[in-house]
């Protein structure tokens, strides 16, 4: 019998895998899977991915570690990457607060900004003016006597500082407008153009500059001869001593003070406290260092005087006056060549008056109006303004000093002048005269004339007639600003030499205030002795280096105030002798 098998625990369909029971199967490890990808992924973002951040749809570097400000940055804007949100209001604030601060620091801010007005045609123009005591001005003029020893000052302080008027016999002149002004009157006509200009203020907190009407060359004149260095000191010490005193000086210890004396510097800058030395020592004062003279020379190694014109015989009340004394010398035959007034100076071997002198006696195109003592028609003003009007070129060497009234009548009269030492007019009057001086003048070293004894007629014939005519307009251009118009009226459109100075002290100090408040200087490394230089420089430059014009100018040794013909007090005490011999 057999025996039957035992039956099996599984159907016969599990042994051979059932497709129903194979896609349970296959269907849990598919669950079992997706579920392992899904943590993974989730770790991936959720863990690793929170320090980065989202920025247009890529993951950028980590940011690096940033202090933890008091306040936190929303989460916003560090997910969209907006820049945190630094405290610059406050730092602004802060900053405007410090200049606040430093605006009021100094007490001219309020000048400073009245140009910020622009209804107001004065904004950053107000002059203030002190009211001195009369014994520092107009008293001088009531005992105008003893304002020369050799001259009646008396006469030509009359009209305003112009002097008795000219009469046109000859026809030299306009018919009005010219006077017979001393060539060392310009103390009282500046101040007494100074009554008419229009923008005088008595808010001294607003003046752009302030103004010190002593009439410091007429008090000089008074002592040089005879007096000792107590007397000649006396008014610029006591001047001084008021100044300090008063409020408006504090403002800036008197760097925006200036006055105006109508003489050389030399009589202003006595180097020792010997009575014989020349002069007295307004100029070498602490206090008068720190203002700004105008004198009709300066001098070139310090930097607290500045050169203005001296004063010619033509002063006239309108424009129009201007104008047709212009054409009028645009239109005139001029038949010399070139011309010369003045005397030689034996005394001084380096002179070369001498030379121009026997130039122009040899020359057919040359002309000589000779200056000597006595009756001489260099001292007619008709005879001098006639010789310069009849020629194209006028011969203006030195003087007893560097500069001669005879450079501004020959140019009033369209005469191209010929310098033979830049000291004589291009570091002088750089406020008056262009920088370019070979656009209205001929330029001649004097070593040439001197060593080389050049021939000046040829070497003028070497300039074209177009040259010469575009010189002559030029210096017929030039006209305005180096004449005085009438202190007693005011030109209309026509900036005067006057208003030339004025202009540039205000733009001076100016200049001086803003760099005070933003901390700067204007110069580097600024070097007194080389203050001819800095006044030729081009807007903008900062520094000054060799020059063609340095051997004209070389340092010069104790006691000396000039290159050439000695010392300052020679040159000044040769100017006096000067003038008594024009009015022998």
């Amino acid at each position: 019998m057999r025996r039957r098998s035992p039956p099996s625990l599984f159907p016969a369909s599990m042994e051979k895998g059932s497709p129903k029971t194979q896609n349970s199967r296959i269907c849990f490890l598919a669950t079992l899977s997706a579920f392992f990808w899904v943590l993974l992924l989730y770790f991936h973002f959720a863990v690793l991915g929170s320090n980065n951040v989202v920025d247009e749809g890529r993951i950028s570097d980590p940011p690096p570690p940033v202090e933890v400000q008091p306040k936190q940055a929303p989460a916003r804007d560090v997910m969209l990457n907006l820049p945190r949100k630094v405290e610059l209001p406050k730092k602004r604030a802060h900053k405007k607060k410090e200049a606040t601060k430093t605006a009021e620091a100094f007490p001219f801010m309020r000048a400073l900004r009245t140009p910020d007005n622009k209804s107001d045609p004065c904004g950053g123009r107000y002059i203030y003016v002190h009211d001195l005591p009369s014994k520092f001005n107009e008293d001088m003029l009531r005992d105008c006597k003893k304002l020369s020893l050799w001259t009646n000052m008396c006469k030509f302080m009359s009209n305003a500082g112009m002097g008795p008027p000219l009469e046109n016999v000859e026809g030299v002149f306009s018919d009005e407008g010219w006077y017979a002004t001393n060539q060392f009157a310009v103390d009282v006509i500046f101040s007494n153009r100074m009554k008419q200009y229009e923008c005088l203020t008595q808010d001294s907190s607003i003046a752009a500059a302030i103004f010190v009407p002593f009439y410091a060359g007429f008090d000089i004149a008074r002592y040089l001869w005879g007096y000792n260095i107590s007397t000649r000191d006396a008014a610029s010490l006591e001047l001084v001593d008021w100044l300090m005193k008063r409020p408006e000086w504090k403002i800036m210890q008197g760097r925006d003070h200036f006055l105006v004396a109508g003489r050389i510097t030399w009589d202003f800058r006595r180097l020792s406290e010997e009575e014989t030395d020349w002069g007295n020592k307004l100029l070498f004062l602490p206090a008068a260092r720190n203002m700004s003279m105008l004198v009709v020379e300066s001098s070139p190694w310090n930097a607290n005087d500045f050169g203005i014109p001296y004063p010619t015989y033509f002063h006239p009340e309108k424009d129009s006056d201007v104008f047709i004394w212009q054409d009028r010398m645009r239109k005139l035959e001029r038949k010399w060549l070139f011309s010369f007034a003045g005397a030689p100076r034996p005394d001084n071997p380096k002179s070369i008056r001498g030379q121009i002198i026997e130039q122009c006696r040899n020359s057919k195109v040359g002309k000589l109006l000779e200056c000597d003592f006595g009756e001489s028609k260099c001292h007619s003003p008709s005879s001098i303004m006639q010789m310069f009007q009849s020629s194209l070129f006028c011969l203006q060497p030195q003087g007893d000093s560097y500069t001669r009234r005879s450079a501004f009548d020959s140019m009033l009269a369209g005469c191209i002048p010929v310098f033979f030492h830049p000291g004589s007019a291009y570091t002088q009057y750089t406020w008056h005269l262009p920088k370019d001086y070979s656009k209205y003048s001929v330029f001649i070293p004097e070593d040439e004339i001197r060593k080389k004894n050049i021939s000046i007629e040829e070497r003028l014939r070497q300039i074209s007639p177009e040259q010469v005519q575009q010189m002559r307009e030029a210096v017929i251009g030039l006209i305005p600003r180096l004449i005085y118009a009438d202190p007693r009226s005011k030109l209309e459109t026509l900036k005067d030499a006057f208003d030339v100075a004025v202009q540039a002290v205000i733009d001076k100090v100016t200049r001086l205030r803003k760099n005070l408040v933003e901390g700067r200087t204007q110069y580097d490394n600024f070097i007194e002795e080389n203050s001819w230089k800095y006044e030729l420089l081009e807007e903008g430059q900062r520094q000054v280096g060799a020059h063609e014009w340095d051997p004209f100018f070389s340092k010069p040794k104790e006691g000396e105030g000039r290159d050439s013909g000695g010392s300052s007090a020679e040159a000044a005490k040769n100017s006096w002798k000067n003038e008594q011999r024009s009015q022998a």
